[in-house]
């Protein structure tokens, strides 16, 4: 089941809604490819397989993924669930969704093609709310704003659960070791490694399309949203798993 796009938000700020259109174009163009690749890559898999453990889905229950992308998290959650509201902000992502959902005989994914940032949920409405590799692509105040209305949205007892590459710009000794592992890695491939760096090193500097933290402010968020329990678990790489729970 697939319902339309939300309309532009006329009172998000300029920056927030030109990163949620740039995210459009950039995912629209770029479905069918992320489609191919993700079910491929250990990594991903391995964070996928983290979250669904963190996130405990079990039957009957209302669950939301964040960013789902084609639906490698969604579609892995359903068969444990009630039902499955995976959101994206690409109309291509949610076509390839659905078509996946078919093929696999799931009845109980609905695919929405919102941004994040626009969804509106009922409070205490849902059991589970989890991302996995989408986040980093908000603007930190939106990150924040995330957490805080996926926390109004769980019932008591329910998790919030968010893999992704969690990572900063060097304030701790984990920072570090990512940067320069990935520095290494990209520097042995030569010419191709070097242009590599000096593409994703710009975005990293000017937070441009990717926008990491640490895990440590993934953890602050979670707490300042009032979730308790809340736990960081480094899973592979600069992917980390951040779980919390509302409040009995």
């Amino acid at each position: 089941m697939t319902s339309r796009p939300d309309a532009p938000n006329p009172g998000a700020p300029a920056t927030s809604r030109a990163n949620i259109a740039r995210q459009q174009r950039f995912w629209t163009r770029n479905a069918r490819s992320w489609d191919h690749g993700a079910g491929n890559n250990p990594g991903l898999v391995k964070v996928v397989e983290r979250v669904v453990a963190e996130g405990a889905p079990a039957a009957g229950q209302y669950v939301v993924d964040l960013g789902c992308g084609s639906g490698q998290l969604a579609l892995r959650i359903a068969p444990a669930a009630g039902t499955v509201l995976a959101v994206d902000v690409s109309r291509a992502m949610i076509d390839l969704l659905d078509e996946h959902a078919r093929a696999a005989g799931l009845t109980n994914v609905e695919g929405r093609a919102v941004p994040i940032e626009h969804l509106e949920l009922g409070e205490g409405s849902v059991d589970l709310v989890v991302s996995n590799y989408a986040l980093h692509h908000l603007r930190d105040p939106d990150k924040a704003a995330a957490v805080r209305q996926a926390a109004g949205w769980l019932r008591p007892g329910g998790r919030l659960v968010v893999g992704d590459m969690m990572f900063g710009r060097g304030g701790d000794a984990r920072d570090r070791e990512i940067i320069s592992s990935k520095l290494a890695l990209m520097l042995r491939k030569g010419p191709a490694g070097w242009w590599r760096i000096l593409k994703n090193g710009g975005r990293f500097l000017l937070r441009f399309q990717e926008r990491p933290v640490s895990m440590q402010a993934w953890v602050q968020m979670f707490e300042d949203a009032g979730l308790v329990d809340v736990e960081a678990i480094p899973v592979v790489n600069e992917a980390a798993v951040v779980r919390g729970t509302k409040k009995t």
